[in-house]
């Protein structure tokens, strides 16, 4: 607990960007629920832009709200 999955259409990362990225989350993750950095966990899931809308906006976004901390604004994208 927690574990974070980052859905993201596909990009390379540096080995680098992996661990300046997975750095900053758990650092962020451990400061808001108290946990250790050990029980963070972190995946990234890529996913093809003509199925962003049916595999992640309609089942993460637009069917559960209350959950998002932030939300979308894709017309300023």
């Amino acid at each position: 607990m927690p574990h974070v999955i980052i859905k993201h259409f596909a990009a390379t990362l540096t080995a680098e960007q992996h661990a300046t990225l997975a750095e900053a989350i758990t650092q962020s993750v451990t400061q808001a629920f108290g946990c250790s950095p050990h029980a963070v966990s972190i995946a990234l899931r890529p996913v093809a832009p003509d199925d962003w809308h049916s595999s992640v906006f309609v089942p993460d976004i637009q069917t559960h709200p209350q959950e998002l901390i932030k939300s979308p604004d894709y017309s300023a994208a």
